[in-house]
C-alpha cells in the first residue's frame, strides 16, 4: 500500500509543477474549455470546488479519488442550462460502481448542446440560409480505490483515483480529438470521517488539432490549398482543497470548506462554502469564489473569470425500495436523490443545473 501511495503521490507532485510552470501571457490559448463545465448539480451547488468531499459519479467532474466515496452503485443524469439565456445545455450521464470492498469504476458522458448556428459566408455574410450543429463529446472511464489507514477506526483512509478521457470537438467539415488525464488523491481522518483533504489535477493530454475539409482553401484559378491549423492545450487546472463536518444531536451536520484552483490558462481561484445537511436526507449549500487578480491592468479592469461570486444548492433524498432477507432484515437500501444548483456568472444570467441520481 504504502508504495503505490508513493508512486501516485510523486506523480501529482510531478504534474502540479507542470501545472504550475503555465505562463500567464498564455492565458486564454487553451481550447477544449468544455471541460470546464459541470453538469452535475450537487458538486455545482459547491461552485466545483468540492475536491476534497466529492464522492461518487460527481467525482469524475472535481477529483476521481472520490469515486469510492459511494455506497455499492450509483446512476445519475445530469442537466445545466449554461449562462442562460445563452442557449446552451449540458447533458450528462454517469455510472459508478463497487469492484470489491476497496475499489470502483465509473464511466461519464458529457455532451454540450449549442443549438443551430447560421452558416454564413463571404459572399452571404448575413447567412445562406444553411445552418450547421457543432459537437462537443467526451467520454471518462475512472477507476478509485481506498487504503484504510487505522484498522481500529475504518473511517481514516486515502482514496486516490485516476480518468482518462476522450475529448471530441467537431463540425460537418472539421473536428479535433484528444485525450486527457485526471488524478487524485483524498485523505480522510476522524473518529467519524469528519476532516479531509484532498488534491487533484485535472486535464493534462495530448494537444489538440483540427483538420478535415473546411479547413482547405479554394483560389481563385480553383486550387485547393489545405490548411494546417495550429494545435491547443486542454485547460490543465490542480484543486486543492479541504473541509470539516460539525455534528449535532446525530441528525445535524454543517460542513465547511476551502478550495483553491491554480489554472494554467486563467487567474487562480479561491472560495470558500458551507452546508448544512438534516440526516442526510435534506442538504442545502452555497459557496463564493473569487478570482486572484494581480497586476494593474487586472486591478483596474476587474474583468472576472465566468464563475465568480455566490453558488447555491440544495439536495434531496428518499427511500424508494429496501431489499430484506428471509428474517425481514434490511438488505440494501435503493435511494433516489435531487439535486439542484444555481451560480452566479458574469455576463449572463447565470447556470442552472438538475441531476436525478438512483443510489444503492
Amino acid at each position: 500500500m504504502k508504495h503505490i501511495f508513493t508512486i501516485i503521490f510523486t506523480l501529482i507532485v510531478f504534474l502540479s509543477q507542470v501545472v504550475l510552470a503555465g505562463n500567464p501571457d498564455r492565458q486564454g490559448e487553451a481550447g477544449a474549455y468544455e471541460l470546464l463545465m459541470n453538469p452535475w448539480a450537487r458538486s455545482a451547488g459547491w461552485h466545483s470546488m468540492s475536491t476534497s468531499l466529492v464522492g461518487g459519479v460527481n467525482a469524475m467532474r472535481i477529483n476521481p479519488a472520490g469515486l469510492t466515496n459511494m455506497g455499492s452503485m450509483e446512476v445519475s443524469l445530469g442537466s445545466a442550462r449554461y449562462l442562460a439565456p445563452s442557449g446552451i445545455t449540458l447533458s450528462g450521464l454517469g455510472f459508478s460502481k463497487r469492484l470489491h470492498k476497496h475499489g470502483a469504476l465509473g464511466i461519464s458522458i458529457m455532451n454540450v448542446n449549442t443549438g443551430d448556428i447560421r452558416r454564413t459566408t463571404v459572399e452571404a455574410p448575413e447567412g445562406t440560409g444553411a445552418v450547421y450543429r457543432p459537437s462537443f463529446l467526451n467520454i471518462g472511464v475512472s477507476y478509485g480505490h481506498e487504503f484504510i489507514t487505522d484498522e481500529k477506526n475504518p473511517e481514516n483512509k486515502i482514496r486516490v483515483g485516476v480518468l482518462v478521457r476522450t475529448v471530441s470537438e467537431s463540425i460537418s467539415d472539421a473536428s479535433a480529438t484528444g485525450i486527457g488525464l485526471d488524478a487524485g488523491v483524498q485523505y480522510v481522518s476522524g473518529n467519524k470521517g469528519q476532516f479531509k483533504f484532498g488534491v487533484s489535477l485535472r486535464n493534462i493530454g495530448s494537444k489538440m488539432r483540427f483538420s478535415g475539409a473546411g479547413l482547405g482553401l479554394v483560389n481563385p484559378g480553383e486550387i485547393r490549398k489545405d490548411v494546417q491549423a495550429a494545435g491547443f492545450d486542454m485547460p490543465s487546472l490542480l484543486n486543492i482543497g479541504a473541509s470539516y463536518d460539525f455534528y449535532f444531536a446525530q441528525l445535524h451536520r454543517i460542513t465547511i470548506l476551502g478550495n483553491f484552483t491554480a489554472n494554467s490558462f486563467s487567474r487562480d481561484e479561491i472560495g470558500a462554502g458551507i452546508e448544512y445537511s438534516f440526516n442526510d436526507r435534506f442538504m442545502i449549500r452555497g459557496a463564493y469564489k473569487y478570482d486572484n487578480r494581480f497586476g494593474a491592468y487586472a486591478l483596474l479592469t476587474k474583468v472576472n473569470n465566468a464563475y465568480t461570486g455566490l453558488s447555491l444548492g440544495a439536495s434531496f433524498v428518499f427511500d424508494v425500495l429496501k431489499n430484506v432477507d428471509d428474517d425481514d432484515n434490511v438488505v440494501s437500501i435503493t435511494k433516489m436523490a435531487v439535486d439542484y444548483a444555481y451560480r452566479l456568472s458574469n455576463p449572463f444570467s447565470g447556470t442552472h443545473n438538475l441531476t436525478v441520481s438512483v443510489k444503492i
